[in-house]
C-alpha cells in the first residue's frame, strides 16, 4: 500500500497582528525526513500546527494522509492519566488493525473462493496485511516496551499517573507513545528537548527507520544532521522559504558556499565601481589632447581633435551610464560576522598574556551540588565542562564568576574581569528598551563604539521594545550583545545555545575559537561538544552531593 504525502500550498497565517507565515508551501514525500530551522518566531511552530490541522491558515490549503501523528512541545494528555492508559491509546489502532485482520481472515476461511465476495474479502485483506506489516503490528508491544527503555522510562511502573511525572517525563512519554504509534506522517516540535545523548540516539535511529513522512522543527544540529534528508530555512528571503537537500552538514556547506559567492561578488563589484568612477572622473581629462598643433599637421588638427574629444565623450557617457546602474542595483555587503569586540584585550598580544591561572580552585565543594579536587582556568583557556544534570556544571561556573560561596580553596587574579551567560537573562529594569538596556549596561561611549544594531542579534523593531516584553530567546540574544561589545578577561557560558538558532549558534562557536580572553562553557549541546577543540572537564554525578 502506498505511503500518502503531505502536501501544503500557499499557507498563510497572521497572531494578532504579525503576519507569521506568509504563502508558504510544502511537499514532503513519503520517506523524506524535512527540517524546519530558522530563527525564533518566523513560523516554524506554527507551521507544524496548520500541517497537523490543529490549527487553520487564514488562506491555503494542506493534504495530509489521515493516520497523522503531532508531538507539540506541550503534551497532550490528562495529567489524571496513566502511563498504561497512554500506551494503550498509542497501541489501540494497531490492535484494531490486527482484530480486524483476524476477522477478515475467519470470514476468508469460511468464504468459497468462487463465492462473488471472495475477490473484495481477499483484497479487502491484502491490504490490510500490507498495512499491519508496515506497522509493524505483531511486534508493537515488544517495541512499546523497548522504546520506553530507549527513552529512560523503562523503570517507571505503567500505575504511575502523569501528574506524578516530572515534565520532561511528560514530554519523552509523549514521543514514545508517536514511535510506537508508527503514524503515516510525523510532525515533531523540538523532539529532543529533555533527552539525554543516549536517547537522543535511540530517537534518531527511531525516526530514520519510519517509513513514511517526517517534518520536524529543532535546534539541534546533531539531531537534524544524523535525520534530515531535507532542510527547510524559514527565514524571510526574497523568494520565500528556502529547501536544502542533505542534512545539516551538507546545508552548511550549501550556506558556505553561498556565503563565499556573495562576498566573491561584492568584491568584484566594489572593483568595477572604483574603475568606472576613475573612467568617468579622470582618465577622460588624461586621453584629452593638452597640446597645440604641430606645424606640419596645422591643416588636420581640427578634425584629429574632435575626433579624439567624440571618443572621450562616449567613453564618460559609457562608463557614467554603468556607474549609475551599478550604484543604484549594487550587491549589498555581507553582514559581518558573529566576534567579540574587544577594547582593553585588544591592546594585549599573545607576548603580553602570561600563563598564570586567572582562577584556581582547591577542594572546592558546595554541599550538595559540588565537589571538585582541582582546577585551573588560564587567560587564554578553552574550557567545556560536560556531565550528566545534578553534576554541578551550572554551579562550579558560578563559583568561577564569584556569585556562589563555596568551601575550599578560590584564588581569583587581582581587578579579573568575569561575564556571564546564564540560562535565565534577567534585566532589572523590564521597562527600559533594549537599546537603552544596552547603552545603560555599558556606558555611552562603548555603545557608541559598538552599537547594538550592528552586532545583527536582535531584529531592528526589537531594538525599541521593553525588556520585559521580549522573548525569552531575545533577552538572551540582548545579554550576549553585552558580552560581545565588552568581552571580560573570563567569559562563562552556561548553556549558550539554549533559545538560539542553529545558524546563530554556528556564529558563536567560530566566535568562541577566536574571541579573546579564557573561555568556560557548560553544555549539553551534541553538536558543539562534538566540535570543540579545547580542553574538556567532565562532572561526574558523584561530584554533586545528592
Amino acid at each position: 500500500m502506498p505511503q500518502p504525502a503531505l502536501i501544503a500550498r500557499d499557507l498563510t497565517r497572521t497572531l494578532d497582528t504579525r503576519r507569521v507565515l506568509d504563502g508558504v508551501s510544502l511537499t514532503a514525500a513519503p520517506g523524506r525526513r524535512i527540517g524546519l530551522i530558522g530563527e525564533n518566531g518566523v513560523g516554524k511552530s506554527t507551521l507544524l500546527r496548520l500541517l497537523a490541522g490543529v490549527d487553520t491558515p487564514d488562506s491555503g490549503s494542506v493534504v495530509r494522509p489521515p493516520d497523522l501523528g503531532f508531538l507539540q512541545q506541550e503534551a497532550p494528555y490528562d495529567s489524571t492519566a496513566t502511563i498504561a492508559e497512554v500506551l494503550d491509546d498509542a497501541l489501540r489502532e494497531t490492535r484494531a488493525e490486527l482484530a480486524e485482520l483476524d476477522r477478515l481472515g475467519a470470514r476468508l476461511a469460511d468464504t468459497p473462493e468462487d463465492s462473488d465476495t471472495y475477490p473484495e474479502l481477499l483484497d479487502a485483506y491484502g491490504q490490510l496485511l500490507e498495512s499491519a506489516q508496515e506497522h509493524e503490528a505483531w511486534d508493537a508491544d515488544r517495541r512499546a516496551e523497548i522504546t520506553l527503555a530507549g527513552l529512560g522510562l523503562g523503570a517507571l511502573a505503567h500505575t504511575r499517573t502523569l501528574g506524578s511525572l516530572s515534565g520532561g517525563q511528560r514530554g519523552r512519554l509523549a514521543l514514545a507513545a508517536l514511535l510506537v504509534r508508527r503514524p503515516a506522517a510525523l510532525l515533531l516540535d523540538e523532539p529532543t528537548n529533555h533527552l539525554d545523548d543516549d536517547a537522543a540516539l535511540f530517537v534518531e535511529e527511531q525516526v530514520r527507520a519510519l517509513p513514511g513522512v517526517v517534518v520536524l522543527a529543532s535546534h539541534d544540529r546533531a539531531f537534524l544532521d544524523a535525520v534530515c534528508t531535507d532542510l527547510v530555512d524559514l527565514d524571510p528571503a526574497v523568494d520565500g522559504p528556502v529547501r536544502f537537500g542533505g542534512a545539516y552538514s551538507a546545508y552548511l556547506a550549501q550556506k558556505r558556499a553561498e556565503r563565499e559567492r556573495w562576498e566573491r561578488r561584492f568584491a568584484e563589484e566594489q572593483e568595477e565601481l572604483v574603475a568606472l568612477r576613475h573612467a568617468a572622473g579622470v582618465s577622460a581629462r588624461r586621453v584629452a589632447p593638452d597640446r597645440g598643433p604641430r606645424d606640419n599637421e596645422k591643416m588636420g588638427y581640427g578634425v584629429r581633435a574632435n575626433r579624439v574629444q567624440s571618443q572621450i565623450s562616449r567613453r564618460v557617457r559609457n562608463a557614467t551610464r554603468r556607474l549609475e546602474e551599478l550604484e543604484r542595483n549594487q550587491v549589498a555587503a555581507p553582514p559581518p560576522p558573529l566576534r567579540f569586540r574587544p577594547d582593553r584585550l585588544a591592546a594585549m598580544s599573545g607576548d603580553d598574556i602570561d600563563d598564570e591561572p586567572l582562577v584556581s580552585l582547591r577542594a572546592v565543594r558546595v554541599p550538595g551540588r559540588l565537589t571538585l579536587d582541582r582546577l585551573d582556568v588560564t587567560p587564554e583557556d578553552r574550557l567545556l565542562v560536560t556531565g550528566a544534570n545534578g553534576s554541578g556544571k551550572s554551579t562550579l561556573l558560578a563559583v568561577l564568576a564569584g556569585l556562589l560561596p563555596a568551601r575550599g580553596e578560590t584564588r581569583r587574579r587581582t581587578g579579573l574581569s568575569v561575564g556571564m551567560l546564564a540560562q535565565d537573562s534577567v534585566f532589572t529594569r523590564p521597562g527600559l528598551t533594549a537599546r537603552d538596556t544596552y547603552t545603560r549596561e555599558l556606558g555611552s561611549a562603548r555603545a557608541e563604539a559598538v552599537p547594538l544594531a550592528d552586532l545583527g542579534l536582535l531584529a531592528p523593531a526589537d531594538l525599541a521594545k521593553p525588556v520585559g516584553r521580549l522573548s525569552v530567546g531575545q533577552r538572551r540574544r540582548l545579554a550576549l550583545a553585552l558580552l560581545v561589545a565588552n568581552p571580560p578577561e573570563l567569559l562563562l557560558l552556561d548553556e549558550p545555545t539554549n533559545h538560539l538558532s542553529p545558524t546563530l549558534c554556528d556564529e558563536l562557536e567560530d566566535a568562541l575559537g577566536a574571541g579573546p580572553g579564557a573561555v568556560v562553557v557548560a553544555c549539553h549541546d551534541r553538536w558543539l561538544r562534538m566540535r570543540w577543540k579545547g580542553r574538556e572537564i567532565r562532572l561526574a554525578p558523584g561530584a554533586a552531593d545528592g
